[in-house]
């Protein structure tokens, strides 16, 4: 299927670098949902390539809870800095990933 132009792609596993992602975003996420994840596990995730990559990945958090982060990643010349920018609490493992 062809990437739609400013699109996401369709989800995928996580990966070991979606995970790395989401170590570094642990403690922004728990800081903007005001609460401690036992775990913060990757299990999915879509990309949209902007001037840098948004990735939104399903994260499990512990029991049957999943939360959705938006992180985005600059562009090598930036230093790949990566920034959370939303977070979705209180998913369910069959919520799809969607853009916000």
């Amino acid at each position: 299927m062809p990437l739609l132009c400013g699109g996401t792609t369709e989800a995928k596993d996580a990966t070991e670098e979606v995970q790395k992602i989401c170590d570094e975003m642990k403690p922004h996420a728990e800081e903007k949902a005001e609460r401690k994840f036992d775990v913060f596990t990757a299990k999915s995730y879509k990309t949209q390539l902007v001037a840098g990559t948004n990735f939104f990945i399903k994260v499990h958090v512990g029991g049957e809870e999943f939360v959705h982060i938006r992180v985005y990643k600059t562009l090598p010349h930036a230093g790949e800095k990566l920034t959370l920018h939303g977070l979705q609490i209180s998913k369910a493992h069959h919520d799809p990933i969607e853009y916000f």
